[in-house]
């Protein structure tokens, strides 16, 4: 069962493109295929419609969160969500093995960007529109705590998203690991870390970031075989997330290109 979260990442503006109120369209959305970034359902409710709601969302990895009524009610648009509103994902993602296909039919050493909890569509977007431009092979986002592949993301992306796979896995940690087995390095973006420069980005890599406030969360770091900083010289000590990727990024260019 998922817990309850009542951190809706997802803003009302871009809800009206993403968002299929009602069980019985939620429930046909689901059986179609469509990918479901996330799904809404109101406490307590009990019934056989719901629990088949509930049943198909766990077999196909769905995430959902039980809400207040009222947090519906602030969502939907129609005035009848019969207590189940789903996001719906803009485009569809892959898997992490069609990202390690894409590089391996280009005759190039796997390049990934693993997102570790991004809240904002503009900056998903921005990454995977600097993932495009700097060659990388796809970009890799956890189905919980953060957001998904929406109308807002694809926009910020400038038409990145049809050329950039994203994956969306159910643990980063773990895929990090999978991915170590197949023989990738991970450089962690911290602060306290080595400075870029100083660091091997050669090679299979996959560079990782992390949350707008908190950074990359403690579990994730510890996978990493590096951690890795870029220099700053002025009087604040942080950069947003996508421009931190992109500075990165640009890095692992530098130093594949040399």
């Amino acid at each position: 069962m998922e817990k309850t979260n009542n951190n809706d990442n997802v803003n009302n503006k871009e809800a009206s493109a993403n968002v299929v109120e009602g069980r019985n369209v939620v429930l046909e959305t689901m059986r179609a295929g469509k990918e479901i970034d996330r799904l809404l359902i109101q406490e307590g409710l009990r019934d056989n419609t719901i629990a088949a709601i509930i049943k198909l969302a766990k077999q196909k990895g769905v995430v959902f969160d039980y809400v207040k009524k009222e947090r519906l009610n602030s969502i939907s648009e129609s005035g009848n969500h019969q207590g189940v509103i789903a996001y719906v994902a803009a485009y569809d993602y892959v898997s992490v093995d069609d990202i390690l296909k894409k590089a391996e039919e280009k005759g190039e050493a796997p390049f990934v960007i693993i997102l570790d909890e991004i809240e904002d569509p503009h900056n998903l977007g921005a990454i995977i529109r600097t993932a495009n431009l700097a060659g990388a092979h796809g970009v890799i986002i956890p189905k919980r705590r953060a957001v998904g592949l929406t109308m807002t993301a694809a926009k910020a992306s400038a038409g990145a998203y049809a050329y950039t796979p994203v994956a969306r896995v159910t643990n980063i940690a773990k895929t990090i690991e999978e991915l170590q087995s197949k023989g990738l390095w991970f450089a962690c973006a911290d602060m306290q870390g080595q400075r870029m420069y100083d660091v091997n980005l050669k090679g299979a890599i996959g560079l990782v970031i992390g949350n707008e406030g908190s950074g990359v969360s403690r579990l994730v770091k510890e996978k990493c075989d590096y951690l890795v900083s870029i220099p700053m010289f002025g009087q604040i000590d942080s950069l947003n997330a996508s421009v931190a990727c992109g500075v990165l990024a640009y890095e692992i260019v530098r130093q594949r290109t040399m």
